[in-house]
């Protein structure tokens, strides 16, 4: 019998686009992701990192590392991963399938991999408390697309309350490290608490594949040994490393994200957009003709991010400099 698999369309797909819009040409501008178009400059990789199985010592490092740039609790577990998607999708397989709440609307990957593993879903408000017999429930904070960030004191009453039915509250924080001060990290050791964090949408290095899971240390143990030995490749653990260490990097990268971001809305309003929310990141809006602009978009050569589900929104990523944000701004005024 064949297996159904369940696909999800997400942002970042050029060679699609390349296909669908061959007039475009090859210089495109990809908006369609929340990943930093200014990347940690990546630093000398000694050959061992190359050449031998990641060691135990450059492992505790990495983590050292992201505790304290996270402000972890010493109590707190924490796992490193290849990229917080198999975090996403290796935590439903460690519970019984029971019922889970996803706050919705949010990253589709978290209903598709919780259904996957048999668990009975249901999409909640943000408004919405726990049902009575709900033993996991996700939030994503601060929200993809939108921006949403619940209140930290709602999330450790939900965090409390499932403790004390043997289930879990997991916070994804994938786009935290642009609002630090909104982090969960240091209130890690919270009971039914499970935090991810995303290493490569910040530091602009997607490709480098590196996540972690903050949380339980009896949970963070059960993820590494369903990940099994060298998860992580010793060129992430040095770069990771590095980069997680260099606070002045990550001060400076906020501040310009954050004027960058607001170039982006001074351009977008002007094209007739209403903005919605979103973070330093990305931007999102809502339009009557959003697919037509996205159509006319990628037509010359723009990729942004367009919701099936939402038809009148569009997500955008941000121009990487002042000649792809003119080349925006002229696109939406010939859409």
């Amino acid at each position: 019998m064949s297996e159904t698999r369940t696909e999800l369309v997400h942002g970042g797909d050029l060679d699609t686009a390349r296909l669908r819009h061959p007039e475009a040409g090859d210089s495109w501008i990809d908006l369609s992701t929340g990943i930093n178009p200014w990347p940690y400059p990546i630093p000398s990789i000694a050959d061992n990192d190359w050449q031998r199985l990641p060691g135990r010592r450059a492992r505790d490092e990495l983590l050292q590392a992201a505790r304290h740039t996270y402000g972890l609790a010493p109590e707190a577990g924490i796992t490193a991963a290849p990229g917080t998607q198999l975090l996403i999708q290796l935590l439903p397989r460690l519970f019984a399938p029971t019922e889970v709440e996803i706050t919705g609307f949010t990253y589709g990957e978290h209903q598709r991999c919780w259904s996957l593993a048999g668990h009975r879903v249901t999409i909640r408000q943000p408004e919405d408390s726990l049902a009575e017999d709900t033993q996991v429930r996700v939030v994503t904070r601060p929200n993809n697309p939108d921006g949403r960030i619940l209140p930290r004191e709602t999330l450790l009453d939900w965090a409390d309350r499932l403790a004390e039915r043997g289930g879990i509250l997991v916070v994804d924080e994938a786009f935290a490290d642009v609002i630090p001060e909104c982090s969960l990290a240091p209130d890690a050791d919270h009971p039914g608490l499970c935090i991810l964090r995303s290493f490569g949408k910040f530091f602009g290095l997607a490709g480098l594949r590196l996540g972690f899971a903050l949380g339980p240390p009896a949970l963070q143990a059960r993820l590494t040994d369903a990940m099994g030995p060298w998860a992580v490749a010793g060129p992430a653990m040095s770069i990771g490393r590095t980069a997680l260490a260099d606070q002045q990097w990550s001060e400076e990268t906020r501040q310009a994200l954050q004027k960058q971001s607001g170039q982006l809305d001074a351009v977008l309003q002007k094209a007739g957009l209403d903005i919605l929310g979103g973070t330093s990141l990305f931007r999102l809006c809502a339009h009557d003709s959003a697919s037509e602009i996205a159509e006319s978009l990628a037509a010359r050569g723009i990729l942004v991010r367009s919701f099936p589900e939402a038809p009148r929104w569009l997500r955008f990523g941000l121009p990487p400099d002042t000649s792809a944000l003119q080349r925006l701004t002229q696109a939406l005024a010939h859409g």
